[in-house]
This record gives C-alpha cells, structure tokens and sequence, in this order.
C-alpha cells in the first residue's frame, strides 16, 4: 500500500476520523485507522463498533493495499509536518512509513483483517434527505441540549427524527425539558427513529465552512451522513419515543412578548443568587406592564430583576435557570414569546417569527 498526498489534506481528514478512535482491552484494533486504497480510491475508516466514520481522501498517487495504523499516534505526527509539504505513506508487513523531506517515521501497524466490517446501507431501501448545511447544524444543536445522559432510559440518549403532517422534525428531551425543530417541510417518505446524540454530535464536528449539504439516509437500523468527503454510520437506539406532542400545552392563558437578550441578562443576574437553590428562580408576569426573573438564597440575599412589556394576565412559575439560558440560547429572534398558565405546566418558549423551534420547560414544585 502506498499513498501521496498533501499535509493539510491528510491532517484534516485524520482529525475527523481520529476522535472516535477508542481503545477497548478486548478489542485493540479500535485505537486503529484504517487505510484502504482501491483503484486510486483513497479512504480512512475508524469505529468504535456503534460508529463508524469513514473520509475518503483525496491523493495524487496511490497504490492498492490495506493497513491499520494507531489513529492519534499518526494525526499527531502529521500535524506537526510541515503544512502544504507531499506526504508519502507506504506499508509493508504492517510497517507503515511516512515521510516528507528530512522528515521520517516508522509506526507499527496491524494488518486488516482484525478491523471489524463496516454496517452497510442498502441504497434501494433507504430513506433519504437532503437538506443544507446550515440549516441541520443550526437545528441539531438547538435540540440536542435538551437530550438525556442518563444510560438507563436509551430512548432519552438520542434524537428523535419522525415526520408529521409530511414534515421532518427531530425532538429531544430528558424529562424536564423538551425540544422540537422542524428541519424539511414537503417530504414524501416517513420516519420514526432515534439517533444516539453522541452520533450527532460527532456529525456535528465534522461539518466545516466548505460543505453547503448534507445527505442523511436511513436503512433498518442505521443512519448514515454524507457531508462532502465525510460519511458517519451510525446505529439507531432500539426503543420508542415518548408521544412528546401531548406534553406541549395547547391552552396556556398567559403570553408574554419578551426582548431575548434582556431575558437572558436578567435570568443570568438571577441564577448567581440561585445557586445554593439548585437553580431556583421565579418568573412572573405583572400588570399592566411587568415581567420580572428573581431569586432568593438566605446565605447570599435576593436579586429582583424586571423586563418592561405589555402583560394581560397575571401569573407566577419557578423555573430551573440554566434550562432556561439554554433554551433562550437556543432562540435566535430578537423578541420571543414566553408562554405559561399556571405552576404546573410547562413554559413553552418560541421565536416571535419563525416557530418552526419549540422549547418547553417543567417548573419546578412550590
């Protein structure tokens, strides 16, 4: 096997397939990349038996064979080549060369056959999307912070891509919070899977400023990524959703019109005094024009901050400040709505505009 390529091409695609490179005592081969050439088709592969990230690169001259080398011992040592210089690569009996210039290195490889066989997607059953890059990465990360990291319930570990009304959305939730994006509006096909989060935000590293669309595609019990020279494999988590649209209140009486930045502000002033509280603060809207977030620790003292708009009902809720921050992070309008109706339902939050993004949060008990 025998590769030439260029430093910054190499380096990028190692550092994309490197991070999943996991050792496991039972199974050494994981902490391994895999280099396959065919027929001048170049790709690197690592797994880690849930995952598979796979970039195929881009050579000037190549030479058919298979190894497998340490993946951080080689994208350490190629980030510290010289950037832009050819870097030839060559194995023989799992003795892997690279070099460029004054610069050599010898690293022991392994041979092929111990690297575990990649899922493969059955291109004429799977279920496909297309959709731009932007758009997918702007809505993964507003959902995937309300997902759980709690291994005993798998179904609250993951994403949730389902359709409704021939509509793509992914939803995420992990008990005290819940949040919904629509992504493509129109689609033919239906869908109702879970995605481990983990995988998505692998997906979520490898995307950079040169990629404009992302292919996803869904076969039996794995999805796939296709993000220019990147592909991710992932399996889906065996388990069933919650039936989350019957958690979002469709009859709150109270909704308050709010500055976004000045919320956070507030809600950010409020939770330094409500650590001791466990993130403790109350949210109450006042007529005929006040909306104020407050906290009270005895050790510290209290904060009482107000937000100037026009308020029609009265009411009062105890919320958790830092799902709070995180779902008006999550928010990109300048002005949200902030709707609620009693202590013991959630707050849903959305943009004043688009609503295409639905976050709630559970308060708190009295």
């Amino acid at each position: 096997m025998e590769i030439e390529v260029t430093q910054d091409k190499l380096s990028k695609a190692l550092n994309n397939v490197s991070r999943i490179a996991i050792g496991k005592v039972t199974l050494p081969v994981l902490n391994n990349v895999l280099i396959r050439v065919d027929n001048n088709k170049v790709s690197l592969v690592t797994t880690n038996l849930d995952m598979a990230v796979i970039d195929f690169l881009p050579v000037s001259d190549s030479k058919n064979g298979t190894v497998t080398v340490p993946a951080k011992l080689l994208a350490e040592f190629v980030s510290n080549l010289p950037k832009g210089e050819k870097i030839k690569i060559s194995a023989k009996d799992a003795k892997v060369t690279i070099s460029t210039g004054k610069y050599k290195s010898v690293i022991n490889g392994s041979p092929s056959d111990d690297f575990p066989e990649l899922p493969e997607i059955n291109e004429k059953e799977a279920v496909v999307f297309k959709m731009g890059i932007d758009e997918f990465k702007d809505g993964i990360s507003s959902v995937a912070i309300a997902s759980s990291n709690d291994l005993t319930r798998p179904a609250l570990t993951g994403i949730y891509f389902n359709t409704d009304n021939k509509t793509l959305c992914i939803a995420a939730t992990d008990g005290y919070r819940l949040a919904e994006k629509k992504l493509i509006k129109n689609v033919e096909s239906e869908i109702n899977v879970i995605v481990p989060t983990s995988s998505m935000q692998e997906v979520l590293r490898a995307i950079n400023e040169d990629m404009e669309e992302i292919e996803i595609s869904f076969n039996n019990d794995l999805v796939r990524f296709r993000l220019g020279e990147v592909e991710i494999i992932s399996k889906l988590i065996d388990a069933s959703f919650p039936d989350y649209r019957r958690l979002i209140p469709k009859d709150n009486d109270i909704t308050v019109e709010l500055d976004r930045e000045e919320l956070i502000r507030v809600t950010r002033l409020a939770a330094l005094f409500a650590k001791s509280v466990n993130g403790s603060i109350t949210c109450e809207s006042k007529k005929p024009n006040t909306f104020s977030v407050k906290s009270i620790a005895n050790e510290l003292g209290e904060n009482d901050s107000s937000i100037e708009t026009e308020v029609d009902v009265e009411g009062k809720i105890r919320l958790n400040s830092r799902f709070l921050i995180d779902a008006l992070n999550a928010l990109n309008d300048k002005t949200i709505t902030f709707n609620f109706s009693s202590r013991i339902a959630p707050v849903i939050l959305r943009n004043k505009k688009n609503q295409d993004y639905t976050h709630i949060v559970m308060p708190l008990n009295s």
